[in-house]
């Protein structure tokens, strides 16, 4: 172990950062790499042989949010080689502070009354900044294998288009069940928002969750003031 100290650090080398029994997902500030472990791909988020846009909307939304996270407020620290570096302009962290304000205040809104607690819209904001990007890059993503390789059909006996699906199945991604006094801790305290919360919030900015869905300009989904950051 301390005869590593002295050598130069190989960056093409594969290392060890979790279990691969874990299901989760990371993203290593360091290296500028994203971790997934094999725990992951598997339910609700991969399934060789599915149609493509569930896949897109699990995997492909995890993969996406970790990827964000290279482009956040601690992203911004650390070159592409994993030095560090401030890489941003002035302008690019006005622009920055102005839209993360947008995604704060967004989530600093969403309230239990039941519990008396709403989300804490600062500690969680790095994430659900990734949320939202993540998301318009497994979308995006999405609509360009579908310009390759052609629409796909729909799921037998269920009358959504493939579109609808993308976004019903990166909802049941984060479908969870807790009781009331853990998600009133989770809500105060942790730096992920509620999944509940993640899920609202990400599709209330998305134009093309409307426009799949046909929206009307009164759902409750489909926010008048969408914050948009990437």
């Amino acid at each position: 172990m301390t005869e590593t100290l002295f050598e130069l650090v190989d960056r093409s080398d594969w290392k060890e950062h979790s279990s691969s029994h874990e299901v989760n997902a990371f993203y290593h500030l360091s290296e500028n790499s994203i971790i997934i472990p094999a725990a992951i791909l598997q339910g609700a988020v991969f399934r060789h042989g599915r149609p493509n846009y569930l896949n897109y909307a699990g995997i492909g939304f995890i993969a996406g949010h970790e990827l964000t996270h290279g482009f956040d407020d601690r992203g911004k620290q650390i070159s592409k080689i994993g030095e560090l570096d401030n890489w941003w302009t002035d302008e690019t962290e006005k622009a920055y502070g102005e839209k993360a304000k947008c995604i704060l205040d967004q989530f600093n809104n969403f309230k239990s009354e039941k519990l008396d607690a709403h989300v804490n819209g600062i500690v969680t904001l790095g994430e659900n900044i990734a949320d939202n990007g993540g998301l318009k890059l497994a979308y995006e993503a999405y609509e360009k294998y579908v310009e390759e390789h052609g629409p796909e059909k729909c799921l037998p006996n269920l009358e959504y288009t493939p579109k609808q699906l993308f976004w019903i199945s990166m909802a049941n991604v984060w479908c969870t069940k807790k009781r009331d006094e853990n998600l009133k801790v989770e809500m105060e305290t942790s730096d992920h928002s509620p999944s509940m919360y993640r899920v609202y919030g990400v599709v209330a900015n998305s134009k093309e969750f409307a426009k799949d869905f046909n929206c009307p300009s009164s759902a409750k989904m489909h926010s008048e003031k969408k914050c948009t950051f990437w």
